[in-house]
């Protein structure tokens, strides 16, 4: 029997994905469709003899995360619940507190993954290693290949070429260690529990140390990759299974274009229902495109690649759209042109205007790139990058928005250029 622990996070300050996650917690936000954790339960209800489904994190519940909660369940028929932590416990923190609830049934094992990630989720291959390497680790990580510059911005695994034994982990370190990153996908058995258990005890002693001394108060925060990968590594107990698959994180909203692009592409091999084609009455389409069945779309309308229109959304005569998400409720007037941006729930955008954005995309000619973790500000400017529309924002007709981030319920009378508009 196995289980599959999701960690959604919580609402953050100053989260690069913002002005979207105002409106939606960031784990439902829709990519290539549907949203981005659906993904994740997609994948784990695939795996033979799946019993659960368990989502951690310190969003308060809400109607959004009931109904997509409701709605996954029935679709996937696996029973699927929502933990809430008091406070961000951290990756180790979250499943150690609710280690009574994973450890119920007696799994013989659990997968654990990050919800800002996105994968073809190798977890039946995954599982065939766990096999392989016999009974005595208590865990096997997802590791892929980055090249050695963007490796610093990863936890970095050092392993055994013969056996895959994790031999060193280290956290974003300030030099080179290894090209072979954490994708931030587990499993584990039940035997981590004993080893976060004693890294909770030793911080609870110095938590109680720091409070009669200093009166601060600590959180009791663990982290899985700085408190417990460090220490394991060596012991044989810890394995990493390298994937030759697209992985990407999901920090920033021009990674969701990014991940949006793969998810359209594994289309082919999944759901090919979802991908739209040409056909006569209809847009025309270049490269992937998910077009929802309610929205509505002039058939003078050029589409692609990679991109994904919402539900009930109004696109007129001659729109061109490229590399975008457009969410549901959104209306591009006749002849306008979106490329590279994230047109937000229930906005407008004028007839002949144009809303553009700088692409933040890996290196195309480097295999092992990944994308970057852009910074909001460089060099006293905002970073050019993908262009946002908060929802219900008004463009007006014949204006250019470009490289710019605009908060909701805005009506903008003149273009803008690298700009936040509050």
């Amino acid at each position: 029997m196995l289980k599959a622990i999701i960690l959604i996070g919580g609402p953050q300050k100053g989260t690069r994905f913002r002005p979207l996650s105002f409106e939606v917690p960031k784990p439902l936000f829709p990519v290539a469709g549907v949203p981005m954790l659906q993904h994740h339960i997609e994948a784990c209800a695939q795996v033979p003899d799946m019993k659960e489904i368990i989502l951690i994190g310190f969003y308060q519940p809400n109607d959004e995360l009931n109904r997509f909660i409701y709605s996954a369940q029935q679709e996937f028929k696996i029973p699927i619940r929502y933990l809430q932590e008091f406070a961000a416990l951290g990756t180790g923190g979250g499943i150690y507190h609710f280690r009574d609830q994973i450890l119920s049934g007696g799994p013989a094992a659990f997968f654990l993954m990050n919800a800002d990630v996105c994968s073809e989720f190798p977890l039946l291959e995954m599982l065939q290693f766990h096999h392989q390497h016999g009974e005595n680790h208590c865990g096997v990580l997802l590791g892929t290949t980055a090249n050695r510059t963007q490796s610093l911005n990863y936890g970095c695994i050092v392993e055994n070429h013969q056996t895959n034994e994790v031999l060193h982990f280290v956290e974003k370190p300030s030099t080179f260690v290894s090209d072979i990153i954490n994708c931030g996908i587990y499993l584990f058995t039940p035997d981590i529990f004993a080893h976060i258990g004693k890294v909770f005890q030793r911080n609870q002693q110095e938590k109680i140390q720091e409070e009669l001394t200093h009166g601060k108060q600590m959180p009791e925060v663990v982290r899985l990759e700085q408190d417990i990968f460090t220490a394991l590594a060596g012991q044989k107990k810890l394995f990493v299974y390298k994937t030759q698959h697209f992985w990407s994180q999901i920090k920033s909203a021009g990674s969701a274009i990014y991940a949006s692009r793969l998810y359209l592409k594994q289309y082919h091999q999944t759901h090919p229902e979802r991908l739209a084609t040409n056909q006569g009455g209809t847009p025309k389409i270049t490269g992937d495109v998910y077009i929802h069945p309610t929205a509505n779309i002039d058939p003078s309308a050029v589409l692609g690649p990679n991109v994904s229109i919402g539900k009930g959304v109004t696109i007129g005569g001659g729109v061109r759209v490229r590399e975008s998400i457009i969410l549901h409720g959104a209306v591009l007037q006749d002849h306008c042109c979106v490329l590279n941006s994230i047109v937000g729930w229930d906005s407008t955008v004028g007839k002949w205007a144009r809303v553009e954005g700088t692409p933040s995309d890996p290196n195309p000619n480097d295999p092992y790139a990944k994308i970057d973790s852009e910074t909001l500000f460089r060099d006293g400017g905002l970073t050019p990058s993908i262009t946002i529309l908060g929802c219900n924002v008004n463009i007006p007709s014949e204006v250019i928005i470009r490289n710019s981030i605009v908060l909701p319920h805005k009506d903008l009378n003149r273009s803008f250029k690298n700009q936040i508009i509050l």
